[in-house]
């Protein structure tokens, strides 16, 4: 399965509290006539702790509907046992996921040693129907796998790859000098993405694709060819609202940035807040500096 390519962490657009299933097969039209590799259904950015099952299900198949095969469909499925995590794998895998994104268990974080991750995924990996993603992301759950650990990993044939979003390139860097060449090494930042491709990274996973995909897919183009002094001056025009719809302004503001970009951006579902009216203002300046 060839994986390399820039994907966005698809938002699960919401209206009065439900899923708006109309205004997410619109944006899945529309990412569908970029150069976008695929989509992620259901990562931390669709609010994937605040579905219910069956509306997780729905929201698979309305994706799956827009996405043509020679696309791909990542669904995240990552829960705090093994057994729930293989059970959302395989309902991801009926609804149409082509590969499952699987984050790293934390709730009893100090128990999860490298040893009880390996013994996880090997089970999830071993009951998948569909290739599984490591999915490692210290800021979220408070545990980082190791380049020795997705080593490790990267042995199994049912393991194709890794998302990282700790933006720590050195990390990066040690992952691809240990993994396979096929093992596909994805990042979830895009403020990294080109220094990320330098050192072997296969693509990224990156929220302000949800935006702007075109431009997420022209440095990923650029850096990729070896064409690095314009991937680095689009790194740089890139960065200030990739950062925005991330640490600056979360999920809420990434839903605003798509709303002014014509996507359907929609509500956050409680307990997350709505942005603040300076957000939007900010997010316009921001995308318009960009986009112009």
């Amino acid at each position: 399965m060839n994986l390399h390519g820039i994907y966005p962490p698809i938002i699960t657009p919401f209206r009065n509290g439900e899923v708006d299933y109309a205004g997410l097969a619109h944006n899945v039209r529309r990412w569908m006539g970029t150069g976008l590799r695929g989509l992620l259904a259901l990562g931390s950015n669709g609010e994937a702790a605040f579905v219910d099952d069956d509306e997780a299900e729905r929201i698979v198949a309305t994706v799956r509907e827009g996405v043509p095969r020679d696309r791909v469909l990542l669904v995240g499925t990552g829960r705090q046992s093994t057994r729930a995590t293989i059970t959302a794998t395989t309902r991801a895998a009926k609804a149409g996921a082509d590969a499952v994104l699987v984050l790293t268990p934390f709730y009893f974080k100090s128990q999860m040693t490298q040893e009880a991750l390996a013994d996880h995924y090997r089970a999830v990996a071993d009951a998948s129907p569909v290739p599984v993603l490591l999915y490692n992301f210290t800021n979220v759950t408070g545990i980082n796998m190791t380049p020795d650990a997705v080593a490790a990993l990267s042995a199994h044939p049912n393991i194709v790859g890794l998302k990282d979003s700790n933006g720590d390139i050195g990390q990066v860097a040690g992952v691809v000098a240990r993994v396979p060449p096929d093992f596909t090494v994805l990042v979830g930042s895009a403020a990294t993405l080109h220094p990320a491709i330098v050192v072997g990274a296969s693509g990224g996973i990156v929220a302000v694709a949800n935006v702007v995909p075109e431009v997420c897919v022209r440095l990923f183009d650029l850096a990729r060819a070896g064409q690095h002094d314009e991937a680095r001056a689009l790194q740089r025009r890139l960065t200030p609202l990739a950062n925005a719809v991330t640490a600056g302004y979360g999920i809420a503001g990434l839903k605003v940035a798509m709303d002014i970009a014509g996507y359907a951006g929609g509500e956050v579902r409680r307990p997350l807040r709505p942005a603040k009216p300076e957000a939007r203002e900010v997010l316009q300046r921001l995308y318009e500096e960009l986009t112009s």
